[in-house]
């Protein structure tokens, strides 16, 4: 590899050298910083061209783009607001011939192609958070400071798929309007940014506190030879932390805290243990083990303890026992949800049951709770990734909607319950309204209610009817009262993440079952009978049919009660 001349360059200069392949260049280019975005012009399916930005003789940046030779199908763009001031040089690795006019296109500018649209593409998420560019996936670093939520997430800012993983950031002050913040940490040579998890540090215990608050802390997976920045470096851990309420990070110059342990551990969730007066971490090692480490400063961590599991992503929070504070069990779960139920002194934790199935849906994955909400509130909030595709948006997935969880008596034992947050009140629209109504076959109660977001809060006495259910848009929530079966859709044909139909056992109380429903333009959750049953489904549709229906079959029903509100968009 050669590094280009320093010379200031205020016009475009591409020089075009062959590299290994057939028709394949690299090339470079300066470019004057002038404003806070590098914009890049993006065709689905394109080649993946590897480009780095190089600032002061020093690569800042490495990504793959599927660069557009002629027309793009939108515009991603590169936050370069730090470097304001300097010139860049670009580089682009085996870039086809026929794209150089693309990599030519690549502009600097305060704003980005598309903005003005932004928030009102056809397919975006209302009231779940979707970035404004690129792929989203694990929700990571999720924590709480001085009356704001924050929010980091696996993010491709540069394409539609999976890959270059750096983490984005938004925060909102009621858990249900977000505001980006732009990239926090970008990728470097020990590897891209893998998932992990966020605390205050409210001891100051890593010593990085500069001024008088405590500082927020990010630790992280460098996920080495993920990229060719990377190439032969293993998965570590590493810290990040911030001195002025998450607005911006610097890496911890000791980094990696962790080395490699197995070939791939990572996810690390970090919390405070008050007994132990230590941090303790669990963390995926290699299927299907995790580890139980502790640490005094987050610095040295020590190996305590390892369990047999269920796979990335994991996670640890102690509930209370039907609200009893003095009766607390400690939940474990990785990606997928099941959970097992148990005790943690510190360094061990002791199952007590099986595997427990959570989700029952076809959308959810690699969930995290909230550190450090206040005792004052005392809720267990937790999002999860909502696995699903929206074809032909500059953007792709999206985050479920925040829940607070809780343990319960049931006849089969404890449980998880799952149920939104009650800010969800805060972008009700138009509230529609039905109590100790009967319904026979054939009748909609809900014929004139129009629309593609909604909150249904629903309790329905099944009465002699054989099967009731919901169609929303014309996507199907169906019970079938022989069976005690609830059913919701098949998922989006031909998208990867669909599981086909989704189902579970849901036993009527007193002959009645409640439903609350979430309704947004991608996705359908349902909440049933309290949140004994959680079912986040993938749930893109025609959107222009706007239709609400309850209905019987076999015989009547009774509303019991039904709420529904319209719901707002949290964007501007």
């Amino acid at each position: 590899m050669f590094k280009p001349k320093t010379v200031l360059v205020t016009t475009v200069a591409i020089c075009l050298c062959a590299v290994g392949a057939v028709g394949a260049f690299a090339a470079d280019r300066g470019i004057e910083i002038t404003e806070k975005y590098l914009n890049i012009p993006v065709k689905h399916g394109a080649d993946k061209v590897l480009i780095s930005l190089q600032v002061d003789d020093e690569k800042v940046r490495e990504f793959t783009v599927s660069l557009a030779s002629g027309e793009p199908d939108y515009w991603i763009y590169l936050e370069v607001q730090e470097f304001i001031g300097k010139t860049g040089f670009l580089w682009a690795w085996t870039l086809p011939e026929s794209h150089s006019k693309g990599f030519e296109a690549i502009y600097c500018d305060d704003t980005f192609p598309g903005e003005q649209n932004l928030y009102k593409e056809e397919l975006r998420p209302q009231f779940h958070f979707s970035s404004k560019r690129g792929w989203t996936n694990d929700p990571n670093g999720l924590m709480y400071y001085e009356g704001e939520y924050h929010m980091f997430y696996q993010h491709n800012p540069f394409g539609w798929e999976w890959g270059n993983m750096t983490w984005g950031h938004a925060i909102s002050t009621d858990l249900v309007h977000w505001v980006e913040q732009g990239d926090k940490l970008h990728a470097d040579a020990g590897g891209t940014m893998f998932s992990g998890s966020g605390v205050v540090d409210w001891n100051n215990t890593t010593g990085f506190q500069t001024g008088d608050e405590p500082p927020m802390i990010l630790i992280y997976t460098i996920a080495g030879n993920n990229s060719p920045w990377s190439e032969g470096k293993p998965f570590t851990q590493g810290l990040a932390y911030s001195n002025d309420r998450g607005r911006t990070w610097t890496k911890y110059a000791g980094n990696p805290v962790q080395e490699r342990l197995r070939r791939a551990n990572r996810d690390p969730k970090v919390q405070w243990h008050e007994e132990l007066g230590e941090w303790v971490i669990v963390m995926y090692l290699r299927a299907p083990d995790v580890g139980f480490f502790t640490s005094p400063n987050l610095k040295r961590w020590e190996l305590r303890s390892m369990m047999q599991s269920n796979h990335e992503c994991p996670e640890l929070v102690e509930l209370a026992v039907d609200g009893d504070k003095s009766n607390t069990k400690w939940v474990h779960y990785a990606a997928h949800g099941e959970y097992f139920i148990g005790d943690f002194n510190g360094t061990e934790y002791t199952k007590e049951t099986e595997a427990v199935r959570f989700n029952y849906g076809n959308m959810f994955y690699a969930s995290q709770m909230f550190n450090d909400i206040p005792d004052e509130d005392g809720r267990a909030i937790q999002i999860a990734w909502a696995r699903v595709n929206l074809p032909n948006m500059p953007f792709n997935q999206m985050m479920t909607f925040p829940v607070s969880l809780s343990l319960r008596t049931t006849e089969d034992g404890l449980r998880m319950f799952a149920y939104p947050v009650e800010e969800i009140e805060k972008i009700h629209g138009k509230r529609h309204q039905w109590k100790n109504e009967e319904f026979e076959p054939g009748e909609n109660p809900l014929e004139e209610v129009k629309g593609n977001l909604f909150d249904i809060d629903a309790e329905i006495d099944l009465g002699d009817a054989d099967e009731i259910g919901f169609e929303i848009n014309g996507f199907p929530v169906t019970y079938i009262v022989e069976e005690n079966l609830l059913i919701g859709g098949t998922g989006n044909e031909g998208d990867e993440f669909s599981q086909g139909e989704t189902k579970a056992e849901l036993k009527p109380v007193d002959g009645k079952i409640s439903l609350r429903i979430l309704v947004d333009r991608p996705s359908v959750e349902i909440f049933a009978n309290g949140g004994r049953i959680y079912m986040p489904m993938q749930a893109v549709r025609d959107l222009h049919n706007k239709s609400l229906k309850v209905y019987a079959k076999g015989g009547a029903a009774r509303i019991e009660k039904l709420t529904v509100h319209e719901v707002k968009s949290i964007w501007p």
